[in-house]
Order: structure tokens, then sequence, then C-alpha cells
């Protein structure tokens, strides 16, 4: 344990030195200001919508966004190591593969969490201070659980990043192979639903199922599920329902989507060459 704490805090501290930290700070905070407070343009006038519209809106950002900074945060976690020459190195220590990767991904999960609450900290603070009507405590809770199942996204795609690392020889491929990923469950996993959705004309109460097949759907439900005329404008999301889409449910199924690739790197690292 105390070699994992060892090797997170190091890269923890190198995310500090690079500035990711402040980077994806300040990225999430502008962001999701500027969507909440531009959220009455399409009516014609600017400032705060209601809070489920606002946290509709934050939870698409997050969507788009908090994937690719994790692929791009960790996709050369271990490929990176390989190129440079350290890998060899960090393995004549006297620590296994395993407590090396696992110290890598809680430092990179470190990195992306405190990021993530100060960005949507910030813009939390903000709507309080500017938004009228909101109850403090509702926003509170719809922030609260935005900024947790984020983070929880965010490692999702941090697992994912480094079962492509540790797969690959080549930086380059692993970019490649990152972007990939991020396409096909950001963006083509929604259209082919779509496209199924529209196709099935009967019988096809088993299509909600379906979103449990993409962390980013678990993600969109978690946040809407206290808003329901949310939901009915959030595209394929609006096909769940039931005590089976709840938070309760979907947040450990979302640690199972950390728990599975994750897994998978570690078994690939340990039978990898150095």
């Amino acid at each position: 344990m105390k070699a994992i704490l060892t090797i997170a805090g190091k890269e923890f501290r190198d995310g500090l030195r690079n500035r990711w930290v402040l980077a994806i700070a300040l990225v999430l905070a502008a962001l999701a200001v500027g969507i909440a407070w531009f959220g009455a343009a399409a009516s014609g006038g600017l400032g705060f919508t209601s809070l489920a519209t606002t946290l509709t809106s934050l939870s698409t950002l997050a969507v788009f966004l908090i994937p690719l900074i994790a692929l791009l945060l960790a996709y050369d976690a271990v490929v990176g190591e390989q190129e440079a020459g350290t890998l060899l190195l960090l393995l004549t220590y006297p620590l296994s593969r395993t407590s090396l990767l696992l110290g890598k991904f809680l430092g990179h999960g470190l990195i992306l969490g405190v990021a993530t609450v100060v960005g949507f900290g910030i813009a939390g603070i903000v709507i309080a201070l500017g938004a009228e009507g909101v109850s403090n405590a509702e926003l509170a809770s719809g922030m609260g659980l935005l900024i947790l199942s984020s983070v929880l996204l965010g490692w999702v795609f941090i697992a994912f990043a480094y079962l492509i690392s540790v797969s690959v020889t080549e930086k380059a491929r692993a970019a490649g192979l990152a972007l990939v990923v991020w396409f096909l469950f950001v963006l083509v996993f929604d259209l082919g639903l779509l496209a199924l959705l529209v196709s099935v004309k009967q019988g096809g109460d088993w299509l909600p199922w379906l979103l449990l097949l993409n962390p980013t759907e678990c993600f969109r439900l978690i946040n809407l599920a206290g808003f329901e005329a949310a939901r009915s404008v959030s595209g394929v999301t609006s096909i769940a329902q039931g005590g089976a889409f709840r938070p309760a449910v979907l947040i450990p199924i979302l640690f199972a989507w950390i728990l599975v690739p994750l897994g998978l790197a570690i078994l690939r690292f340990r039978h990898r060459p150095a």
C-alpha cells in the first residue's frame, strides 16, 4: 500500500508541476459558468434559467469534456514511460507491476478529481450568487451529485486509457485509440441507439437496458434522475424509466465500469514485456 501511495503522490505532483490541475479546473469552471449564464439565450435573454435546465446543460458539457480530458491525461501512462526508457527503471524498484499501475491510476484519479471539484465548485458558487429563486440546498445537492458522478466518469475513462496504454507500444497509436474510444462512447453509441429506437416498432422494452452498456449514459441518467422535465428532452435517456435507473443503482454500475477495464489493464500489464 505504501508503494501505491508513493507512486500516486509522484503522479499528482507531476500533474501540479505540469499545470494539469489548474488547466482542467479553469476550463471546467469557465465553460460551466458560460453555459449556465447563457442558458436563457434560446429565449432571447441572458442569465440563469431553472436548476433542472442548468444541471442538464452542465451534465451534457461533462459528458463531452470529462472523458476526453481523462483519456488525454492518462493515455501515455505506461507506453510513455516505455518510450522514454523509464519503465524498465521503475520495474527494478521493489514494487509489483500491480502496485505501479494502481499508484499511477490513483495519482491521475486525484488530479482529475481535484480539478473537477474545483472547476464545478466555482461554477456552483457563481450560480448560487447569480441565480434567483434557486434553493441553495437543492443546488448543493444537484451540484454535489454532478461532481461525484463526473469524477467517477473521469475514472472510468482513465481506466480505459490505462488499458490502451498497456496494450500498445507507441504513444501515437495510444493517442489514436483514445480518440476512438471517446468517439465510440460519446457520439457513436447515441446515434446507434437512436437508430435502433426508431427501427423497433414494438416490443422494445429491453431498449432502456442498453443504456447501461455505456458509462456516459449512466452518468446522464444519474444527473437527470430528479428532473423529469429535463429527462423528457434529453435524447436517448428519455426511454429510461423506473427504479433500476436511479443513482443508488447507477453509481455502483459506474464503479463496475471503472473496475473492469482497470482489472483488464492490470492483467495485461503483468504479462507485458518491459
